[in-house]
């Protein structure tokens, strides 16, 4: 009896090391006139009702512990202790370990169906997982602990918003977290002083330091298999009761260009993919700036027939290449925005067919050269190869910049606008991590290494 007591407390004392003080590890005394026991599960992994209908009503409804065991034993899926590590690996897939004073058990209560799961609508991928995160944190942190069942991933759970007291749970895996990024995220997030707290847009602007930075320094996303990739590279993620999308830290500049499907492609095919994303990202930002340097200061840089074509196609048009180039790109803009705020069925149907009358029909009034179309064209496709939305719409506005700039110096504009922006990058930081450093390494590798 007292061994058993003795491995039991060994047992306990094992588990408590590997899986933490995460909020959701929770722990439940059983105690009767006849017996007493003790039981811990993961909450998140587990399915509440099923812990109390098959494990705690039961408890005292037997009045003999021998009857009370032979029920659990006649339970599906009910294992006896072997060994601490296969005790762990149960636990991770939602079975609650119960203590006796005779023996040690494992129940399987486990979640078998979550109707709350949605289908992914903003991250599309091709070969990846349809699962998105809900609107539920329980939910999501039963999504992301199936994909990652890691012991040492910890989950900190606090609220934010005055007024709005919006639960937020911190996730991040204690085995690869930097403890002083962790430790400015805890800063950070202890000094949050905000009303209304809903979206995870917010959570992010009252986190950074940089209030008005152009581009974004945390990502959002509604993917749990990013978040699983990016708990593995050690970075912390933010889930928030009453949306379904999630924040990373920290995050750099290569992090917004690339996509999940990179994972899932043979390696030669993900560099080409994500070399596309990059030229893409140039010609967003120079194409029109460049039209404009050639078309008004520096038309030597093209080839005699494109620049005499270039101007054939002008002719027509009453206004410097300047005015035309601005005014396409801002009804482009127009009409990506049209496209969000309609519904969704008649959504891209007007807004395709309406961008196809606009440009056929400006283009026989005058208004714009047949060359114009095509570069507008080109840059709002470039624009949309950029797989995270919040990174797209800093390029969609840093572009405007360097058109600025073309249209008073040409193709040194360009370069100056280049040089700057890529200053500006510089300068950026997340938490701690330079934005333009390529990728953070996988502290996994990191360990294998050494």
């Amino acid at each position: 009896m007292n061994k058993a007591k003795i491995d039991q407390q060994a047992t306990w004392d094992w588990l408590y090391e590997k899986l933490g003080e995460s909020s959701d590890f929770m722990y439940h005394d059983l105690v009767s006139d006849t017996k007493r026991g003790y039981m811990l599960f993961i909450r998140s992994l587990c399915d509440e009702e099923k812990v109390h209908k098959l494990i705690i009503e039961p408890f005292y409804k037997f009045g003999d512990f021998e009857n009370y065991l032979t029920y659990l034993c006649a339970l599906p899926f009910t294992r006896m202790y072997k060994t601490n590590q296969d005790t762990l690996d149960l636990v991770l897939e939602g079975c609650a370990v119960l203590f006796f004073d005779s023996c040690i058990c494992l129940v399987d209560v486990g979640l078998t169906k979550n109707d709350s799961i949605s289908a992914i609508e903003v991250e599309s991928s091709i070969q990846g997982p349809e699962n998105a995160l809900s609107e539920n944190i329980l939910v999501n942190l039963n999504l992301i602990r199936n994909r990652y069942p890691q012991p040492s991933l910890r989950v900190e759970e606090s609220t934010v918003g005055r007024l709005s007291k919006t639960k937020i749970a911190m996730l991040y895996d204690e085995q690869f977290t930097d403890q002083k990024t962790l430790q400015k995220v805890r800063r950070a997030l202890s000094e949050v002083d905000a009303d209304v707290i809903q979206a995870a847009g917010e959570l992010h602007l009252y986190l950074t330091k940089k209030k008005r930075t152009l581009f974004p320094t945390m990502m959002t996303t509604e993917r749990p298999d990013r978040i699983v990739v990016n708990l593995s590279h050690g970075k912390i993620a933010f889930l928030i009761e009453g949306t379904p999308f999630s924040l990373i830290i920290p995050a750099v500049f290569y992090d917004f260009m690339a996509a999940m499907d990179d994972f899932y492609v043979p390696f030669w095919v993900s560099r080409f993919l994500i070399g596309l994303r990059y030229v893409g990202l140039i010609m967003t930002l120079t194409l029109a700036a460049f039209y404009v340097a050639v078309t008004s200061y520096n038309p030597e840089v093209l080839r005699v027939q494109l620049a005499l074509s270039i101007a054939g196609s002008r002719a027509p048009v009453p206004y410097p290449s300047y005015v035309e180039v601005l005014f396409m790109l801002l009804m482009m803009e127009l009409l990506t925005e049209a496209s969000l705020r309609l519904p969704k069925t008649i959504g891209s149907t007007a807004t395709t067919v309406g961008g196809l009358i606009l440009g056929q029909a400006a283009t026989q009034a005058g208004l714009v050269s047949n060359i114009m179309i095509i570069i507008v064209s080109a840059v709002a496709i470039s624009n949309y190869v950029i797989p995270i939305v919040a990174m797209s719409y800093g390029i969609r506005v840093a572009k405007y910049f360097i058109l600025l700039l073309a249209t008073f110096s040409g193709l040194i504009g360009v370069l100056i606008g280049i040089v700057a922006l890529i200053a500006y990058l510089i300068s950026l930081d997340s938490f701690g991590q330079p934005y333009l450093r390529m990728y953070l390494k996988n502290p996994l590798s990191i360990q294998k290494e050494s």
